[in-house]
């Protein structure tokens, strides 16, 4: 999976479903993905919080772009606090979104590491998450071919993916190399914010702000497998 800044609750749903979990930081940043930013509740709608970046190229790596020299973390973290000090868990959980938001790591995807491994501990996911290129595959593979060496380098005998990948990989060639391929489809998650009326799809800071560590565990395995 590509590594994303505090993503929605199906991310960790595969997290957790999975033996171990194959973030990439070697591929190549996209501007209006997820990587860098994700979406919180401000006055009952949806807004965007961004990790600003430093210019660069737009072929570059995800571990080869910085968090931009500039960022004083208070601009992300203050929005949020705005948001949500009322939230019945911002006490819990507040806390730990300033050790992600302020952690030290000026490379991205070293930034985005630290923030899955914090967030994973939090919510007691246990699955190893394993760094792309330390696996031993030719890096210049693409797409399904590149899951397929991933997967052979690892001993898989079976792959999941999100429900995004339907598009993207074949049941059929995984088959013929010996590998099970099934996709996570999260089932509908709904829980009260504040007074208004539900806005699905955020950020796990929302699912975390609103929820506690025990429900939102129960969350985690709110899913079919396809």
């Amino acid at each position: 999976m590509q590594p994303y800044f505090l993503p929605y609750i199906g991310y960790w749903q595969l997290l957790a479903a999975v033996d171990r979990f194959v973030v990439y930081d070697n591929i190549q940043y996209t501007k209006k993905g997820w990587i860098n930013r994700n979406r919180f509740l401000r006055h009952g709608a949806d807004a965007f919080f961004t990790v600003p970046l430093k210019k660069a190229s737009d072929f570059l790596n995800v571990s080869d772009r910085a968090l931009a020299d500039d960022f004083d973390p208070k601009t992300l973290l203050n929005p949020l606090a705005a948001a949500y000090s009322k939230a019945p868990f911002f006490g819990v959980v507040f806390p730990m979104i300033e050790t992600i938001v302020s952690a030290a790591p000026r490379n991205l995807f070293a930034y985005l590491h630290h923030s899955l491994v914090v967030t994973a501990n939090y919510l007691e996911i246990r699955t190893p998450i394993v760094v792309s290129s330390t696996v031993a595959i030719d890096h210049g593979l693409k797409s399904e071919r590149r899951v397929l060496a991933m997967c052979k380098a690892l001993g898989a005998t079976r792959y999941l993916n999100s429900i995004g990948g339907r598009d993207l990989y074949s049941v059929s060639t995984f088959a013929k190399e010996g590998i099970e391929l099934r996709f996570i489809q999260p089932r509908p998650i709904a829980y009260q914010q504040f007074h208004n009326p539900f806005v699905s799809g955020l950020s796990i800071v929302d699912v975390m702000m609103f929820n506690s560590r025990d429900a939102v565990r129960g969350m985690l395995g709110e899913y079919d497998v396809m």
